[in-house]
């Protein structure tokens, strides 16, 4: 149903699960094996995942700090993004890494939450794909010494407006882990 002429597929986008990134991260832990058990079962289904990787002067590439997660290693001839941009798209190769695997719709996990995620849902749902929020597969740092919310609620809110997400054409939705079904 999306937007992106002539793509039917779905690709699994594992957004900035790196050391540094997630480290001290809201369930962490859980949300990292979650998103372990989302990797097997797309590559179960052959549906691509496609890791993107943030870098920036705290983000150093090819620093600990920049490394994805020990727990999620990506296999060989699965697709690395790098970007430099909240948003995945911006500035990076991801429309024609998409493009190469006919991919038109996204189920999107990681951090964090309040910036990178909701960046890149927008800019997938904004380029035409139906775009899908594994919403208890993405998390966040605390930011409440800035104002934010605890990082529980801005999940939630996430969540909950991004269910709600909709214009002509593609699709936005909220799916628990268990309840992603790729096929």
């Amino acid at each position: 149903m999306s937007t992106v002429n002539g793509r039917t597929n779905t690709a699994l986008l594992v957004v900035d699960v790196q050391n540094g990134v997630v480290d001290g991260a809201y369930e962490r832990d859980a949300v990292v094996a979650r998103i372990a058990a989302l990797v097997d079962r797309a590559r179960a289904a052959e549906v691509p995942v496609v890791w993107v990787q943030h870098n920036d002067s705290e983000l150093v590439k090819g620093a600990a700090a920049w490394a994805l997660v020990p727990e999620l290693v990506p296999a060989e001839g699965e697709a690395r993004v790098d970007k430099q941009h909240g948003d995945a798209f911006e500035g990076t190769d991801l429309e024609q890494v998409l493009a190469e695997r006919g991919v038109g719709a996204l189920v999107v996990a990681g951090a964090e939450t309040d910036a990178c995620i909701r960046s890149t849902i927008h800019g997938a749902f904004a380029r035409g794909y139906d775009t899908t929020l594994v919403g208890d597969a993405h998390t966040a740092g605390d930011k409440t010494a800035w104002g934010a919310p605890p990082v529980d609620q801005v999940i939630a809110h996430t969540n909950l407006y991004w269910r709600f997400q909709s214009a002509p054409g593609k699709q936005a939705a909220v799916v628990t882990t268990d309840e992603v079904a790729f096929s």
